[in-house]
């Protein structure tokens, strides 16, 4: 495709049209209440909530593309001067209100970009929309799919969103004099607080700004800003740390609940800017129905006396992302996560499965470790270019895990913001 004509959640970039996929943060970058730099194709709830997000946006600039449908728009060629017409359709991300993927086609080719998903292989939404996909590719080859590669490493092996809501709910009924508090992001996991509200007979709380979003989805009656009606609170996951647990406990018991596929930390080091402290992972066991939840938390891990992470993740784990891959068929895959702190190009994994046998130069860290002392001896692999897909060169390195260096802008950020979480460039 010639630059200039399509940017996908991209808005500083000089195009022709603008797609957004979603509203998390991280896919608006640029995207202002006084941006004016074109049409904005989105979805429909997207178009819905996104004057809730900039006031004062150009609504005349929205154009809604419906799922499941073809919808033709014109683009002049940069270097011809020739009109392009060009075909879109948008498919359901199953990831966040509003948020699709879309699937481009014209003289450019086909091409497919993700945003943020996650298809799970019993998801009614899922279903539904693998199977007009299959419908559409019957007569398409996808040139280039554009990856939602966040977790694309094989140690991401989490469960199904349902599993990890139960579990969520698991936590909350087995702590009946606890208040609880739930860290989500501005938009999203509401699936799973519906579900601890259904199955706990409870409301929610939330803070003042997302009960305005929760009515705009259509939520008037499970979720409330009065304190006084429910002991589970949804709070922004920017102001979810150790030290609010702790202030939190001091007047009640107070358990926290951080529903992620991310890995975070612990705690800073008292008078510097370092953190320290294990990374969760997720290499979850399933618990079984005679052990106890303090003793085995199946999917969950109490990584603090009073805090407890789910694996519920609005991603793909690893194996989800290979399957999408095989059921779409590209000739080429390009990851649109380029740095998150666990990137791994997926042509490393899944170049096979496009005709690709050569793999990338990517660091990956591998869980290999062997404790001496104060360190661990891990072994981090660097994949070259070698004659054979799937050769690995790699060295034991020794890292001290009392002071890991978080120096990067975006943890040190969320750090002043009294956060304890491992930034990542996408919403979980």
């Amino acid at each position: 495709m010639e630059k200039g004509l399509i940017s996908v959640d991209r808005f500083t970039e000089s195009s022709q049209a603008y797609f957004l996929t979603h509203l998390h943060t991280d896919h608006t970058q640029g995207l202002t209440s006084k941006w004016e730099r074109g049409p904005l194709f989105c979805s429909k709830l997207t178009a819905k909530l996104l004057p809730f997000k900039f006031p004062d946006f150009n609504l005349s600039l929205l154009r809604v593309v419906d799922l499941h449908i073809w919808h033709s728009f014109s683009l002049i060629s940069p270097t011809t001067g020739s009109q392009i017409t060009a075909h879109v359709m948008a498919l359901d991300a199953d990831h966040c209100p509003g948020g699709v993927m879309f699937l481009f086609r014209g003289g450019f080719g086909c091409l497919m970009y993700t945003g943020d998903f996650r298809w799970e292989a019993d998801g009614v939404r899922a279903k539904d929309a693998r199977s007009r996909l299959l419908d559409v590719l019957k007569n398409e080859t996808v040139d280039i799919l554009y990856l939602d590669n966040t977790y694309c490493n094989p140690s991401y092996d989490f469960p199904t969103r349902e599993v990890a809501a139960q579990q969520v709910a698991d936590i909350i009924a087995s702590h009946p004099e606890h208040d609880i508090i739930i860290g989500i992001d501005t938009l999203g996991k509401e699936e799973l607080l519906i579900h601890i509200s259904r199955v706990l007979n409870i409301k929610i709380w939330v803070w003042p700004e997302r009960l305005q979003t929760m009515h705009l989805l259509g939520f008037h009656d499970t979720f409330t800003t009065k304190t006084s009606l429910t002991r589970v609170r949804a709070v922004p996951r920017y102001s979810f740390s150790v030290e609010t647990l702790e202030g939190l406990n001091t007047m009640r018991p107070t358990i926290g609940i951080m529903p992620s596929g991310l890995p975070w930390v612990l705690k800073p080091v008292k008078g510097d800017g370092n953190l320290f402290g294990s990374l969760l992972t997720s290499r979850y066991k399933k618990r079984q129905p005679s052990d106890k939840l303090d003793g085995n938390l199946g999917y969950a891990d109490r990584y603090h006396q009073n805090m407890f992470s789910v694996p519920y993740s609005d991603h793909p784990c690893f194996a989800e992302i290979q399957e999408f891959i095989e059921l779409v068929q590209p000739t080429n895959i390009k990851g649109i996560v380029s740095s998150s702190s666990c990137y791994v190009d997926p042509l490393y994994y899944f170049g096979r499965l496009c005709g690709v046998n050569q793999p990338p130069k990517r660091f990956v860290y591998k869980h290999d470790e062997r404790k001496e002392g104060d360190q661990k001896e891990v072994a981090a692999s660097y994949f070259g270019n070698c004659p054979e897909a799937g050769r690995i060169k790699s060295r034991p390195v020794r890292v001290d895990y009392k002071r890991v260096n978080a120096s990067r802008t975006s943890v040190s950020r969320r750090v002043r913001r009294g956060a304890k979480i491992v930034e990542s460039d996408c919403s979980d």
